[in-house]
């Protein structure tokens, strides 16, 4: 047993804001004090001064899959530094950094920021296997990742046949078989037209997808239902079409009416709150106003940033036409990666530019939302790393939206024509420590309906981050003092101490959609032997005992 003492809770969840208090750890959980005074702690961590959150949650992120693997092949030359390289130590492996670090390096440094939780956003179904491989090598944070559906040939050919029990028994099937955790379109229709034809995706929601014909709209509909009627415990996870053009506002708007009042969470919003027209990117200007209004006032609907943070990156996306665009814009290196009647995905550095006017109005947007939005408990920080920025700039995000007056020192060195494409410059709220608790914490974990996460009270899984209180909010979060995994002490008075494997989270293997037709009895029975193929474990089972199997 291990005691916290007298930290200052943050714990949203609860209602707590800044509460001096003591937690008591047992078993991986935190437990109630003990009634009985003779009991002792094996150790107490004085923690009187510190900031007591829960462990971070990234809800969307990309470190597994075939997409992460060719960004690491592709951006070699951004980990060759000897800056960018962990050198073995006792306890713990050698690793990489860069924009894309491998394995052990991103569970470390997750760790490092007092995050102990992280979803990966995009994985086609045929690469499950290697993603849980992946993120079994991925220490000390409890991972699992949306599976791609967005473009799948059996999904519209159900939408074409108008069979929703079809694929409602199919996308129970596919979660359970792939041990995913919740159905992720990504530019849905568009990349299946890309791949077909090699043109430009589609251009609106009504456009039809040859050979099925089927649109984005019926698509972003039917998935939607499906996921509601199942009771998943994330909704659908929605990439929409025209991300980063021009005018795609419009498009954004379309695709939250088309979901017709079912649950969904828009992700990386920032990329998709553009106004102009025609691909024209003279004409871009921030639309964030009529879409985080309707946000406001539609409870079914949460949403993810995408923050541009300024500084080289490397673009990655299950959106092979976005990629394709962003070749022909920037001539650098590209990689398209193609799985066969199920996704795409694309590949390339980025840089963004606090001088270029582009770059510095979507770092604005993004902020835009985050000022904007009324309930924070409808939002959770993210970059969509390593998209708009890796997740270790996370500490910067942060003192960007608490401070400011770095805020606008940060908006002085932008273009002066970005004032008159967006109203950041008008935006003076500034979160609390609370708030942060909320979007990096609290909120991600409901909002992906985990009820053991986010939270600071008794059953909670006891994954804890300890900070020393800072007036300057980047250098506090960028190095807690403590952090918990499971009750095991991970990071001890600021040095990593320990690298322990974490779980999978995922649909319970046991999951038993109700009413059942017979076809999803069907598929209820067989996916059982498909996840025996896949060789991995449920959401209780160790990473240690993860084996490939034949």
């Amino acid at each position: 047993m291990l005691k916290i003492a007298g930290a200052t809770l943050h714990d949203p969840a609860n209602g707590v804001d800044g509460r001096q208090a003591d937690l008591w750890i047992d078993g991986g959980k935190i437990v109630a004090p003990p009634d009985n005074p003779a009991v002792k702690p094996a150790r107490v961590l004085d923690a009187k001064g510190l900031i007591a959150m829960p462990g971070g949650v990234d809800m969307h992120c990309h470190i597994a899959g075939p997409k992460v693997n060719a960004a690491r092949e592709l951006r070699c030359d951004d980990r060759r530094a000897e800056d960018q390289r962990i050198a073995r130590r006792e306890g713990f492996r050698s690793g990489t950094l860069g924009s894309v670090p491998s394995t052990f390096a991103t569970g470390y440094k997750y760790a490092g920021l007092g995050y102990t939780t992280a979803f990966d956003a995009a994985v086609p179904p045929m690469a499950a296997r290697h993603a849980h491989l992946e993120l079994a090598d991925t220490p000390c944070i409890d991972s699992g990742f949306y599976v791609l559906l967005g473009n799948n040939h059996y999904v519209m050919d159900c939408l074409k046949q108008r069979d929703p029990a079809r694929l409602r028994s199919y996308l129970a099937w596919l979660l359970g078989a792939t041990k995913g955790y919740a159905p992720k379109l990504v530019n849905p229709g568009g990349v299946e037209v890309w791949k077909q034809s090699g043109q430009d995706a589609l251009q609106g929601l009504e456009d039809k997808v040859p050979q099925f014909d089927v649109s984005p709209r019926e698509i972003i509909r039917g998935v939607a239902q499906a996921a509601a009627e199942l009771g998943l415990p994330h909704p659908v996870h929605l990439h929409c079409n025209q991300l980063g053009m021009p005018g795609n506002w419009r498009t954004t708007l379309d695709s939250m009416h088309a979901l017709e009042g079912c649950r969904a969470h828009l992700t990386h919003i920032q990329f998709h709150s553009y106004g102009g027209g025609d691909e024209d990117e003279g004409t871009l200007a921030s639309r964030v106003q009529p879409l985080v209004e309707h946000v406001n006032r539609h409870e079914n609907l949460t949403v993810d940033v995408g923050q541009v943070l300024f500084g080289a990156t490397t673009n990655m996306t299950g959106d092979g036409p976005l990629g394709h665009y962003l070749y022909r814009t920037t001539g650098d290196r590209w990689y398209c990666h193609d799985t066969e009647v199920e996704a795409g995905c694309g590949v390339l550095p980025m840089e963004y530019r606090d001088k270029n006017l582009f770059n510095a109005l979507q770092w604005a947007i993004g902020l835009e939302w985050h000022l904007m939005i009324d309930d924070p408990w409808r939002l959770a920080l993210s970059t969509d790393s390593p998209n708009g920025g890796s997740f270790l700039a996370y500490p910067e995000l942060i003192r960007l939206l608490m401070d400011r007056d770095h805020r606008n020192e940060v908006l002085s060195r932008c273009p002066p024509k970005l004032q008159d494409r967006c109203g950041l410059a008008g935006l003076d709220r500034e979160y609390t420590l609370n708030e942060i608790a909320i979007i990096t914490r609290a909120s991600p974990a409901r909002i992906l309906g985990l009820p053991n996460k986010g939270r600071l009270d008794a059953g909670a899984d006891a994954d804890i981050t300890l900070y020393t209180p800072s007036d300057n909010a980047a250098e506090m979060f960028a190095l807690p003092r403590y952090v918990l995994k499971a009750g095991e002490l991970i990071i001890d008075n600021y040095e990593p101490c320990a690298a322990p494997d974490g779980k999978t989270l995922c649909v319970a293997p046991d999951y038993d959609p109700t009413p059942l037709s017979d076809m999803e009895k069907w598929f209820a029975s067989e996916y059982s032997v498909q996840m025996s193929h896949y060789g991995v474990r449920d959401d209780e089972t160790p990473r240690a005992e993860v084996t490939p199997t034949g």
